[in-house]
């Protein structure tokens, strides 16, 4: 009996061992997964739990999520749908649209070719003096059009050319940039001095991909993918095409809702303010280099992330975020920068907290009202991030 005690007792001894062992190794990959800055598997299936309560309420087929932490990627995720027809899955290749998440890429690209002296924020954009000259007519032209500067564009306070009923981007779908931009400057006059009034501008964005090529002497896409985004090992992203059968490799389907046509627009010509397609990742990987991570170069200086990220003067002073050149800003700079985009069949965000996080997020639709899905995408990555504590955010 005391034999049979003695191995009983020695045997849950064993077990005590073992289990403390266990925990042991447990305590020990958690605190790898940690150290990686990764969320654990409980984290990371409350992250998911919340993408996939999103994609419900929306009625959004697909959506594809990356985040980073430090420089380093700490959380990839897509969901859903890349092509409801075709039952494929989207997967963390697939490529979306990301309507004005463009517009602080061509800004970044922009404000390197002033920091190589090629181009100046005061610099006029058109007539014999302006950087496009007079190839988009000779003039006269109407009122203010030859006070438009760079950074007037840059700031969206050109004057004129809102982003309204009679935004010319969305009209005149088989013109190309040249016939658009003459017909425009010549038919929509300017209300305001340029600097002075602050009205959101697709078209203003897209005199600014002309800008580029007059000073670069190359096409838009081709400069910023030499230039802005290969040294951010970004290889993959690319201008839209405009037609379902004209997909890239690995670019999902759009689907409007509320009898909106995503096939319906020349997206393509809106190249330099809302024309890419993207995966999250290569978007993260833009955030961490503009201003630099640990370990990674930064494309600016940061003076010029400084002046990039300074809020518009005609903005309203009193506002929480403010439009700087490019990107929503808070706290002048200091805070969390940003952008939205939104298209039929596309709402879509990009992210860098003033911690240094990093993050994206793309959809293949879009609900109405727009303004509300755009929230709510907002909202649900700040809610996804908030699930890892360690990450602060």
């Amino acid at each position: 009996m005391t034999d049979l005690l003695s191995r009983r007792k020695m045997m849950q001894e064993l077990l005590s061992v073992g289990a403390m062992a266990f925990v042991g190794r447990t305590g020990d990959l958690l605190a790898q997964m940690r150290h990686d800055g990764r969320p654990t598997g409980q984290e990371a299936g409350e992250m998911n739990r919340i993408d996939q309560a999103f994609r419900r309420k929306y009625q959004i087929p697909a959506s594809s999520i990356a985040m980073s932490r430090n420089g380093q990627i700490v959380y990839e995720h897509t969901g859903g749908m890349a092509d409801k027809q075709q039952a494929v899955q989207a997967g963390e290749a697939s490529l979306f649209r990301i309507a004005s998440v463009t517009k602080p890429i061509t800004s970044v690209a922009i404000f390197m070719l002033v920091e190589q002296g090629k181009l100046n924020l005061n610099d006029k954009v058109f007539g014999p003096s302006g950087v496009l000259g007079t190839k988009y007519g000779r003039g006269p032209y109407k009122q203010y059009v030859t006070h438009v500067t760079v950074d007037s564009l840059l700031t969206h306070t050109s004057g004129g050319w809102p982003n309204d009923s009679t935004d010319p981007m969305f009209s005149h779908n088989s013109w190309d940039h040249q016939k658009l931009i003459e017909w425009t400057i010549a038919n929509l006059s300017l209300t305001y001095p340029p600097g002075q009034h602050w009205a959101y501008s697709n078209f203003g964005y897209c005199v600014l991909g002309r800008v580029i090529e007059a000073v670069t002497g190359q096409p838009y896409a081709t400069w910023v993918q030499a230039n802005v985004l290969a040294p951010c090992g970004i290889t993959e992203m690319q201008i839209a095409a405009n037609k379902e059968n004209q997909r890239a490799p690995n670019e999902v389907v759009y689907y409007g809702q509320f009898g909106e046509n995503p096939y319906n627009m020349n997206v393509t010509r809106m190249d330099s303010h809302g024309g890419w397609i993207a995966t999250p990742t290569d978007l993260v990987k833009f955030l961490n280099h503009v201003a630099g991570a640990p370990g990674i170069q930064a494309l600016l200086r940061p003076a010029t992330i400084k002046m990039m990220t300074t809020p518009a003067a005609a903005y309203d002073e009193n506002a929480q975020a403010r439009y700087a050149r490019g990107w929503m800003v808070r706290n002048n700079g200091a805070g969390n920068w940003w952008h939205n985009g939104s298209l039929p069949g596309s709402t879509t965000i990009m992210v860098r907290t003033a911690t240094g996080m990093c993050w994206a997020g793309l959809t293949n639709t879009r609900s109405q009202p727009a303004d509300e899905i755009n929230a709510s995408l907002d909202q649900m990555m700040w809610n996804m991030a908030r699930c890892v504590p360690e990450w602060g955010a």
